[in-house]
């Protein structure tokens, strides 16, 4: 054994192994970690553009589905035409989505995404637009604009020339290490910002105005008044920090309403206009103030903007009971059963009649006229040119006592609490009295009225939302107008006493002709490099170069960025057949230089350095 060990070497045992040190296990992001984690994540755009998509989306029920706040009578008719969906869809408060904890959830996930991410943007881009331009590249050439010539101005000379030039084309300008750094059009991204900003300043606004605003509606019949408190609307919907206290003290009155219709042709029948003559007080010890209330010219009195949605008829009728006193003397509101001709229907409750209670269906044509076939009355005309009403006699309970809500456009209990009376039909014109059967008492039509529907909107949030609007649409706008440009001047001394003159630019996007303007303000009117004598000028377009030759060398050095192509000297073969210009000979008088010579790293007519 101890042979074969001699023999093979290497096989000795191995010194005594010493175990690793045991490396230490990562320790976790901890809670704080955690935080600045979820942080980042929120503020993405991606997260922002993921949370919008989501308020559209969770928008689409609220259009699709009826809404408690607007109508809730329609939301208890899709529960009970639906009762397997319905109360699903009540649980998730698809009924009720702008007010649903999950969208505010959404909403305002999406407000402080837009703010974690824009504010901080904001402040980046301020601390940019004080801080210096960027320093000059080292190779000018390697920019989309380049421009090279000689002059026999001083270095210092050419910077503080280009220093006024670009300052005068309001660049921010610093000078400095032999060369002059410009840059200017920052209003791009301001643009961008303000659009940002004026978003998150609008969802703001419109959170704002959903939770102080209010918007209501009422019905006002000809010679009403209307006293902005909660009992006076027939439907109101606050917001979530609306307090009564919140409702300005003004009242209007409706004098007169007025439409207009077309009365022959085609459009025989269809509105023209609609007025409503109202008087109002912004506080009850205010002056009487007169206004045309018309569609889409609002009356804004309080703090709030009145509309006018609609309107209808309202006939005035008396009736009396079966001791012969007046139980009910008033207009009664009709709503339109089919709106081109305004046939419309409604109730009259005579709750105080004596010694039962009587109620009234009726139905209203404004323009009453035989049907076709004659069986039938038709309304043929909106106005009220012929007002017919026919009646459908009722008397019982109308169980108005017992607690529960009823509509005043519909009657409850018919067959029940409430019999129809026998021979209780007739048929009305304006002045016309009808006996109820069995001396239950009478009923007269005495004319026609007019009711206006009104909308009394609150909105504390609607300038400020017009405004950020308003910004949104201007700062995408600067954002697209508005490009970022630099330019950058070098000038260092060349040879044979002369300056070299460098220029580079570079705009975001495409580049644009105010770099060629930049160029010829900085060497001047009529500053051009010599030629041989007698040659012939040629003249030069903006910015571009009539010499083919010259100007392919130059852009194919740009192009090809070979170092070591650019850095071999141009052969001494004459352009065009001429004679190359000796690089130290002197200015000859009245000669000019090719055109072109000043694109490309250097003049066309000298060595490459």
């Amino acid at each position: 054994m101890s042979d074969i060990k001699d023999i093979e070497t290497g096989t000795e045992a191995p010194a005594a192994r010493q175990a690793p040190e045991e490396v230490p296990r990562p320790r976790g992001i901890g809670p704080l970690g955690w935080l600045r984690w979820g942080w980042r994540q929120l503020t993405t755009m991606r997260t922002a553009l993921i949370l919008l998509f989501l308020v559209a989306l969770g928008a689409v029920p609220g259009s699709a589905l009826p809404q408690r706040g607007q109508a809730p009578e329609k939301v208890a008719a899709y529960l009970s035409d639906h009762k397997t969906l319905g109360p699903f869809f009540d649980k998730l408060s698809l009924f009720d989505v702008f007010a649903a904890p999950w969208f505010a959830a959404i909403y305002i996930l999406l407000f402080v995404s837009l703010a974690g991410c824009v504010v901080p943007r904001a402040v980046k881009h301020y601390q940019s637009m004080r801080a210096r331009p960027p320093a000059a590249p080292r190779n000018l050439e390697r920019l989309p604009q380049s421009v090279s010539y000689e002059t026999d101005d001083a270095p210092e000379d050419v910077l503080a020339e280009a220093r006024k030039v670009l300052r005068g084309r309001r660049f921010r300008v610093d000078v400095s290490g032999g060369a002059a750094a410009a840059e200017k059009g920052y209003l791009g991204e301001t643009g961008n910002l303000v659009f940002h900003l004026a978003l998150l300043g609008l969802l703001f606004a419109l959170g704002a105005g959903n939770m102080f605003g209010y918007r209501g509606s009422v019905l006002i019949t000809e010679g009403k008044t209307f006293a902005n408190s909660l009992g006076q609307y027939d439907e109101f919907t606050p917001g979530r920090l609306f307090k009564d206290g919140d409702l300005s003290p003004f009242t209007v009155s409706l004098d007169d309403f007025r439409a207009k219709y077309e009365v022959s042709g085609d459009k025989r029948g269809q509105a023209t206009a609609f007025d409503a003559w109202i008087h109002y007080r912004d506080k009850p010890s205010g002056k009487d103030k007169k206004y045309d209330l018309r569609l889409n010219h609002p009356l804004k009195v309080g703090g709030t903007k009145v509309y006018l949605l609609g309107h209808g008829y309202a006939p005035k009728f008396t009736v009396k009971d079966a001791k012969g006193n007046v139980a009910f003397q008033d207009a009664v509101p009709f709503l339109a059963m089919e709106p081109r001709n305004l046939t419309s229907e409604g109730v009259i409750k005579v709750p105080d009649a004596e010694p039962e209670q009587l109620a009234f269906y009726a139905i209203l044509w404004p323009t009453a006229v035989a049907s076709e076939d004659g069986k039938q009355i038709v309304s043929a005309f909106p106005g009220a040119l012929r007002p017919v009403i026919t009646l459908s006699s009722f008397k019982g309970d109308l169980g108005l006592d017992s607690g529960t809500p009823q509509s005043v456009y519909k009657l409850e209990g018919i067959g029940k609490t409430l019999q129809p009376i026998k021979g209780g039909e007739k048929l009305l014109e304006p002045g016309e009295t009808f006996k109820l059967p069995g001396n239950a008492g009478s009923i007269t039509f005495d004319g026609m009225a007019e009711y206006a529907t009104l909308s009394v909107n609150h909105d504390p949030g609607r300038i400020p939302a017009l405004i950020a609007a308003v910004l949104a649409v201007l700062g995408v706008a600067t954002s697209f107008l508005v490009r970022r440009r630099r330019v950058w001047v070098r000038a260092s001394a060349g040879e044979g006493g002369r300056t070299v003159v460098e220029v580079g630019g570079l705009t975001l996007g495409n580049p644009t002709s105010e770099f060629d303007d930049i160029v010829t303000a900085l060497r001047g009117p009529g500053a051009e490099p010599d030629t041989d004598p007698g040659t012939e000028p040629e003249a030069e377009k903006a910015g571009s170069v009539q010499d083919e030759a010259v100007q392919d060398e130059g852009v194919q050095d740009r192009v090809d960025q070979d170092e070591a192509v650019r850095d071999e000297p141009v052969k001494d073969e004459p352009v065009k057949d001429e004679p190359v210009k000796d690089e130290a000979e002197p200015e000859q008088n009245g000669s000019e230089a090719e055109p072109g010579a000043d694109r490309g790293s250097g003049s066309a007519t000298e060595p490459k350095e």
